[in-house]
């Protein structure tokens, strides 16, 4: 066995002349574990935050969403667009129309985005599994409905068993304002049908209606704003969209799911690192505690590294000694707060033990965790190597300062 291990190892376990040495090593160790073990659950937490986050704007979005570069609208009628159509890869090919309207409904009205889409968006989104009040229906015969976000049915006062339509107003195209203004504007009512929540940017925006409505209340009969494709595989969602924005040109952006919301799972992933780097600033300050344990240490081993040094012990291995000491201890620390971490992580995907915030109206009630391999061994390797300077730097001092070795 290799000596200096040996010795740091008896060392770390055995009863020290100054129990104060034994108390301070333990608080060391338990100070390591405890930054060990926050680092994986607040990591893990954001990756559950983040998986979410993700399948919550799954039921709303499209795997591949195709926009134009220059104004609002476009007419998808080109040889591209129905090559598109016929890819092995595309699963569902849907044309959607959205834009700003004014929303009436009895005395009370707000501005909302109308959208209009086919039939396939529940089975391109999973809309449908988010609809909180009434049902996911748009058509049903000859009668046409609208479903609404939670946030836009509240203020609106909106109910599905009132009998009231609610009124669309937005400007004529081409309009001239006479003596009577309302006549520059269109207006069209549909009865709700549904009410949605999935999350505060859509709840509180968001109309949907029939692609026939929204091109009728919009003027447009052959424009749309978007098309919304749904991918076979998921996976393979890079290949398409690359494919398809070679083909479209730079006339058209071709976004996946986490560009249509680019900003905010950027801004997740600063918190993340932000975080990160917070705690493991919090990880190197409890790891000042070897320092104090090692020069407790060396003082107290004074007659032990004369006995060394008289039998041929070098300067290297005194202290390498003391440096696999407090490795040993930091060490220790990271694999109890990896334990630990991951247990808990592992709890709260079994039991759910902590709730979310107003989880009686929310759809999802546990907090999410996700657990990553990559993470937990990143922190790992970050705690060791902590321990490592930490014990590192002051072992030269302190075996120099007390020992005169050197």
């Amino acid at each position: 066995m290799n000596l200096p291990f040996y010795i740091a190892k008896r060392y770390l376990v055995s009863k020290k002349k100054q129990n104060i040495i034994n108390i301070i090593s333990m608080i060391s160790v338990i100070g390591v574990s405890l930054g060990t073990m926050a680092l994986i659950i607040v990591l893990s937490a954001f990756n559950g935050l983040n998986v979410l986050v993700t399948s919550l704007f799954g039921s709303f979005d499209p795997d591949l969403k195709i926009l134009p570069v220059a104004g609002k609208t476009f007419i998808p009628n080109s040889p591209e667009f129905a090559e598109i159509k016929k890819l092995d890869k595309v699963l569902f090919y849907a044309e959607a129309l959205e834009d700003n309207a004014l929303l009436k409904y009895a005395n009370r009205q707000r501005p909302a985005i109308v959208k209009g889409v086919s039939e396939e968006f529940a089975l391109m989104t999973g809309i449908d599994t988010m609809i909180i009040d009434g049902k996911f229906i748009l058509e049903e015969g000859k009668q046409d409905y609208a479903v609404l976000g939670f946030g836009v049915a509240g203020s609106l006062g909106i109910g599905l068993n009132f009998i009231d339509p609610i009124k669309f107003y937005v400007p004529k195209r081409n309009a001239k304002v006479g003596h009577n203004p309302i006549d520059a504007f269109r207006m069209e009512y549909l009865f709700p049908k549904g009410v949605f929540t999935i999350q505060e940017e859509f709840d509180s925006q968001y109309v949907l209606v029939p692609m026939d409505f929204a091109r009728s209340l919009f003027g447009r009969k052959e424009a749309v704003s978007a098309i919304e494709i749904k991918l076979k595989d998921i996976d393979e969602s890079d290949e398409v969209q690359k494919y398809i924005q070679n083909l479209l040109g730079d006339d058209f952006v071709v976004k996946n799911r986490f560009q249509q919301h680019d900003v905010l799972f950027k801004m997740m992933k600063s918190e993340k690192m932000a975080i990160f780097f917070i705690l493991a600033f919090i990880l190197i300050i409890a790891s000042f505690n070897i320092i104090g344990s090692l020069s407790m240490l060396i003082i107290d081993k004074q007659n032990d590294i004369e006995t060394l040094r008289s039998i041929g012990a070098n300067k290297t291995l005194i202290q390498r000694i003391f440096l696999i000491e407090g490795w040993l201890i930091s060490l220790s620390g990271a694999l109890i707060g990896t334990v630990l971490g991951i247990a808990i992580c592992l709890l709260q995907l079994k039991y759910g033990f902590v709730k979310l915030g107003g989880a009686d109206s929310f759809i999802f009630s546990e907090y999410p965790v996700k657990l990553v391999f990559v993470d937990v061994l990143i922190v790992f390797v970050t705690v060791v190597i902590i321990g490592y300077l930490a014990s590192r730097l002051p072992v030269r001092y302190l075996t120099k300062k007390f020992l005169n070795v050197g």
